[in-house]
C-alpha cells in the first residue's frame, strides 16, 4: 500500500509536490477506507483538472518508480538515458523523490535523486520502532559510488561498480538479492497506462499484449470476458485463440487474438475478430488488464484519463470495484486522471486532488487544503462554479 509520495523537478511540477494517500481520523468513513492499526489511508483518489494543467504529470512518479525499481536494471542499455525530465526551467537541477509505503507489515521509505544521466543519491529505509533505519545508501562519488548498508546484503563492490542508469534494487534482484524480491514485487505492482510520453496511445498492438495477459490467468480472462458482457458493448462473452505473427523483428512467434462473441435476440449467434470491433471496445479490452489485475493481485492501479474509454455511467461502477470488499480482497488502490467532474459527486474532499498551471508550473492540491470547505459542500456544484480553481480559463 502508498501512503504518500513527495517529489520535484519532474515534468511540469517544478516545486516540491505531495501526494498523500492519508486521511487523518477527522473524515467521515467511507468504503474508500483502508483502517490499519488505527490509521486511514486512501483507496481512491481522483485527480481534476483542465487541459495542459498536468494531470497526467502527476502520475508519471508512479509510473516512473514502478519501472525504475523493477526495470531498470535488465532494461536500460550502458549509455541510455534515464527516462526522467526534470523541469524545462530547471534542467540543470537534479530530480527527487520520496515514497512511503507499507509492505507485509513493513514501513518503507524509498529515496531517490537522480539526473536523466545518473543517479545521484538512492536509499531505501525501514521503520524498525518509532524512526527510520536505512536498509541501504547509494551515493554518487568522483568515480563510481560510496555503498553502505544494514540488512541488504548486496556485494558492495558490485554496488560500488554499478552504472548510473539503473537501480540498486533492480540490480540486487537480478543477482537475486532475496531482498529485493518483494520490493521489486511491490513496485511491479503499480500497474499503469502512462510511460515516459504519457498516455499510452491505443493501438491494436495493446490488444494483443492484453490477450495474451488475459490468456495467461484464467482467473483474469474470465472476470473479463464476465464485465465486457456486461458494460453493454454487444458482447456475450470474449474468447482468446492463439495464432502465429511475426514480430517487429519480422521472426514469426505465437500471439494471441481475441474474438468478440455476439448473440443476436432471436438466438443466432456470431464472432468476430476484434480489429473489426468498434475503438470504444478495443480500448475498454485493453484498459481492464491493468485495473482488474491490479484488484486480483493487489497494488495500486494508475489511469490516466480513466472515462476515455468507458461511458461516464461506467466509471462509478470501476470505482465501486475498489470500494467493495467482495471485489477488492487486497484492498487495492487506484489513482487516476479525468474530464467528468461527476465523480466529485461519489469522493469526499481528501480523495481528490485538483491541478492547476501558473505561470508554466503545475501546481496540486488536495481538496480538504481548501479553506472554509467543508464536509457537506456540494463538490461538483463548486467546481463547476469555479469556486475550487483548476478550471479552464477561457
Amino acid at each position: 500500500m502508498i501512503k504518500n509520495l513527495v517529489f520535484e523537478n519532474f515534468y511540469s511540477f517544478a516545486e516540491e509536490t505531495i501526494i498523500d494517500f492519508g486521511l487523518g481520523k477527522k473524515p467521515t468513513p467511507s468504503g474508500y477506507d483502508i483502517d490499519i492499526a488505527g490509521e486511514r489511508w486512501n483507496k481512491a483518489i481522483a485527480i481534476v483538472g483542465a487541459n495542459g494543467s498536468g494531470k497526467t504529470q502527476l502520475l508519471k512518479p508512479l509510473a516512473f518508480l514502478s519501472w525504475f525499481v523493477s526495470n531498470s536494471f535488465l532494461k536500460n542499455d550502458p549509455d541510455d538515458q534515464i527516462p526522467c525530465s526534470p523541469h524545462m526551467l530547471q534542467k540543470d537541477q537534479p530530480t527527487r523523490f520520496e515514497l512511503e509505503f507499507l509492505l507485509d507489515g513493513v514501513d518503507y521509505r524509498y529515496q531517490l535523486e537522480l539526473t536523466p544521466k545518473e543517479v545521484i543519491n538512492e536509499a531505501l529505509f525501514a521503520k524498525t520502532s518509532s524512526q527510520f533505519s536505512y536498509l541501504f545508501k547509494r551515493e554518487k562519488a568522483e568515480t563510481g559510488y560510496r555503498f553502505k548498508q544494514k540488512g541488504f546484503p548486496f556485494a558492495k563492490t558490485k554496488a560500488e561498480e554499478l552504472r548510473g542508469n539503473a537501480s540498486l534494487i533492480s540490480a540486487a534482484h537480478s543477482y537475486d538479492v532475496k531482498e529485493a524480491r518483494a520490493l521489486v514485487e511491490f513496485f511491479d505492482r503499480i500497474q499503469t497506462n502512462v510511460n515516459s510520453s504519457g498516455r499510452r496511445h491505443f493501438q491494436f498492438d495493446a490488444v494483443i499484449h492484453s490477450a495474451e495477459k488475459f490468456e495467461k490467468q484464467s482467473e483474469l480472462k474470465t472476470r473479463m470476458s464476465e464485465v465486457m458482457s456486461r458494460f453493454d458493448l454487444g458482447l456475450t462473452g470474449v474468447d482468446i485463440r492463439k495464432a502465429m505473427g511475426r514480430n517487429s523483428s519480422g521472426q514469426e512467434e505465437t500471439i494471441y487474438l481475441p474474438f468478440g462473441q455476439h448473440s443476436s435476440d432471436d438466438g443466432q449467434k456470431f464472432e468476430l475478430p476484434f480489429f473489426e470491433e468498434s475503438s470504444g471496445t478495443q480500448s475498454a479490452f485493453v484498459l481492464l488488464e491493468p485495473i482488474l489485475k491490479t484488484l486480483h493481485h493487489g497494488g495500486i492501479a494508475v489511469i490516466d484519463e480513466l472515462d476515455n474509454d468507458l461511458h461516464p455511467h461506467l466509471v462509478p461502477e470501476l470505482m465501486d470495484w475498489f470500494r467493495f470488499e467482495h471485489t477488492n480482497p487486497h484492498q487495492a488502490q487506484l489513482i487516476f486522471t479525468c474530464h467528468s467532474p461527476e465523480v466529485l459527486d461519489r469522493l469526499q474532499k481528501h480523495q481528490v486532488y485538483l491541478v492547476e498551471k501558473q505561470n508554466q508550473c503545475s501546481e496540486a492540491w488536495r481538496l480538504d487544503e481548501v479553506a472554509g470547505l467543508r464536509a457537506d459542500d456540494n463538490l461538483y456544484a463548486k467546481y463547476m462554479a469555479g469556486a475550487l480553481g483548476a478550471v479552464p480559463d477561457l
